[in-house]
C-alpha cells in the first residue's frame, strides 16, 4: 500500500489504492460489497445492499442545499481480470498492485481495474469530504457490469428519489457521453449430423486480424475472422468435408482468428486453391489488417467423422450470408453507428455447431427488429435459436438540463466546449433509466487507455481535472 501516496487529489487516490487491494473480478462480489458497506459505516452514512451485491449510500445535502433535488453518483464495482503470461497471480485472492509511471497509474502485470474503480474512489472522496457544497447524494455502486450489467438489471428503482444521474464510467476526460447502445445475444445451434469419410486432414487457420470491441471498433471496418473463413470455404471448389470450425470466445469481441479442420482426397489441389485465393483476399485486407495470414497445416490420412453434406452446406451458407457489422447509421447524431451485430463465438461440439451474435442498437425498436431478423434467419437455416441478456439502450434526449449544466461547467473550467457524444458500446444508464422514471443522465470520466488489457492505464492529471469538474458540478446543481 501507499504506492500512490502523494498524488493529488490525495483522498481519491487513497481510496483507489484501497479498492485495488480488494479482489473484485466479475462474479467475485462479496469482498467489494463489504468494503463499500464498511466504508459507509466509517463515514457515518446510511447504506444498504441487495441480493445482487449492489450498494447504495446516502449522504444528506450540505447547508443551503436541503431543498435541492438529489443527485445519483454511479460507478460499478467489478473489473475485467487479465494478467501477463506466466505471472503468478490469483484474482480470486490477490489485490491489484498499482504503481506510478510518469503521469499514469498502471498495475504490475495485470489489468488495473480503473474501469471502474476510479469512479468508486471519486465517489467515496466526495462522501468523505464535508467541506463540499452539494445536493443530497445517492451513491450507487453496481455489481457485475462487465458480464452483462447484471447488478443494474437486478436493482430496485424505488431505492432512489433522485432524477439526475452522473455515471462515471467514461474514458475520455474531454467528452460528455449522452447516449449508448442497448444489446442482446442471439445464439444459433446448428444440429450436427455426421458421416465417416476417408482422406487427409487439413487445417486452415486465419490469424493476425486486428479484432477488437464489437461496439467501440465496429465502425473501423475490422474483418470478422469467422465470416472470412466462411468466404474462403465457400470459394474452394476442390471437394472437402468439414470436421469443425472454431473462432472467437466472446460475443462482444470481433474475432481475430478462426480455424477450420477438414478432410479431402485432394489436399495439394485444395492447398494451392486456398493459397491463391488468399493472395486475392490479402489485397483487400492490406490497409485494415496488414498482419493477417492463412496457415495451412496437413495432418494424417485415414477415416474421420465429418459433417454431412447438408449440415456443411447450411453452415457455410450461414458463415457467408449472415448479417454482420454495421446495419444502420444514426440519422440524428452524425457519425454514430446506431445498429450493428457481430458473430463473436463459433465452436463445434459433438452434436451442434454453436454461434453467438452480439446485437447492439441505440434504438430499442431497432434492437427488437434485429433480434427478430436473426431468429428468422436461424430458423430458415435449421438452427435452434435463442435470444438472451437484452439490456435497453440509453436513448438520446433532445432536452437535458444536466447535460447543459455540465457543458457550461466544463467550458468554464477548460476554456473550451466539451465533446458531446453518443457511443455504440453499453453503459448502465440505459438500464437505470428504464427503472427510474424521468431520469436525466450523463456519463463522464478521466482518461483511461487500453482498458481490459494488462496495458490499462489511468491518467493522473485528468483524474484531478475530472474530480474538480464533478465537485464544481455538484455545487452548481442547487
Amino acid at each position: 500500500m501507499d504506492k500512490l501516496k502523494g498524488i493529488k487529489p490525495e483522498s481519491v487516490f487513497r481510496y483507489f489504492e484501497e479498492i485495488c487491494a480488494v479482489p473484485r473480478g466479475s462474479g467475485n462480489r462479496d469482498g467489494i460489497c463489504q468494503y463499500c458497506l464498511k466504508t459507509a459505516e466509517k463515514l457515518g452514512l446510511l447504506a444498504k445492499s441487495d441480493a445482487e451485491k449492489n450498494v447504495v449510500i446516502y449522504k444528506p445535502a450540505s447547508a443551503g442545499y436541503e431543498d435541492a433535488e438529489p443527485v445519483i453518483l454511479q460507478g460499478h464495482t467489478d473489473m475485467v481480470c487479465q494478467k501477463s503470461e506466466g505471472l503468478s497471480f490469483d484474482f480470486e485472492k490477490d489485490g491489484v498492485r498499482p504503481y506510478i509511471d510518469g503521469d499514469w497509474v498502471r498495475a504490475e502485470g495485470t489489468t488495473l481495474g480503473a474501469d471502474n474503480g476510479i469512479a468508486m474512489a471519486m465517489i467515496f472522496a466526495i462522501l468523505e469530504d464535508n467541506t463540499l457544497a452539494h445536493p443530497p447524494i445517492e451513491a450507487l455502486f453496481t455489481a457485475d457490469e462487465e458480464i452483462g450489467l447484471l447488478g443494474a438489471a437486478g436493482l430496485d428503482g424505488s431505492w432512489f428519489s433522485g432524477k439526475r444521474l452522473i455515471n462515471l464510467d467514461s474514458e475520455d476526460a474531454d467528452t460528455i457521453t449522452v447516449s449508448c447502445a442497448g444489446g442482446s445475444e442471439v445464439t444459433f445451434a446448428l444440429p450436427l449430423e455426421k458421416a465417416p469419410v476417408s482422406g487427409r486432414v487439413l487445417t486452415l487457420a486465419i490469424r493476425g486480424l486486428q479484432g477488437g470491441h464489437s461496439g467501440v471498433e465496429i465502425d473501423k471496418g475490422r474483418v470478422n475472422a469467422n465470416l472470412l473463413m466462411g468466404r474462403i470455404l465457400n470459394h474452394i471448389k476442390t471437394p472437402f468435408s468439414l470436421v469443425s470450425v472454431t473462432g472467437g470466445d466472446k460475443g462482444n469481441a470481433i474475432p481475430y482468428a478462426s480455424t477450420a479442420v477438414l478432410v479431402t482426397t485432394g489436399a495439394e489441389a485444395l492447398r494451392k486453391e486456398a493459397e491463391h485465393y488468399w493472395e486475392i483476399v490479402q489485397k483487400e485486407l492490406i490497409e485494415r489488417d496488414p498482419d493477417a495470414e492463412l496457415v495451412l497445416t496437413p495432418g494424417e490420412d485415414g477415416e474421420q467423422e465429418v459433417m454431412t453434406a447438408q449440415t456443411q452446406e447450411k453452415l457455410i451458407f450461414i458463415l457467408t450470408c449472415a448479417p454482420n457489422g454495421i446495419m444502420e447509421m444514426s440519422k440524428s447524431i452524425n457519425g454514430l453507428v446506431e445498429t450493428s451485430l457481430n458473430l463473436g463465438v463459433l465452436n463445434t461440439t459433438d452434436t451442434t455447431v454453436n454461434m453467438t451474435f452480439a446485437l447492439r442498437s441505440n434504438k430499442q425498436s431497432a434492437l427488437d427488429a434485429l433480434e427478430e431478423r436473426m431468429r428468422l434467419f436461424g430458423k430458415m437455416t435449421g438452427c435452434v435459436t435463442d435470444a438472451m441478456g437484452q439490456y435497453p439502450p440509453w436513448e438520446y434526449r433532445s432536452e437535458s438540463a444536466l447535460r447543459t449544466t455540465t457543458a457550461e461547467v466544463y467550458a468554464e473550467q477548460y476554456g473550451k466546449a466539451p465533446k458531446i457524444e453518443a457511443i455504440h458500446a453499453g453503459l448502465e444508464c440505459g438500464v437505470l433509466a428504464a427503472k427510474i422514471d424521468g431520469l436525466d443522465c450523463i456519463s463522464i470520466g478521466p482518461d483511461l487507455r487500453d482498458v481490459h488489457t494488462v496495458g490499462e492505464r489511468l491518467s493522473i492529471p485528468s483524474t484531478a481535472e475530472t474530480y474538480r469538474l464533478l465537485t464544481t458540478l455538484l455545487k452548481r446543481l442547487k
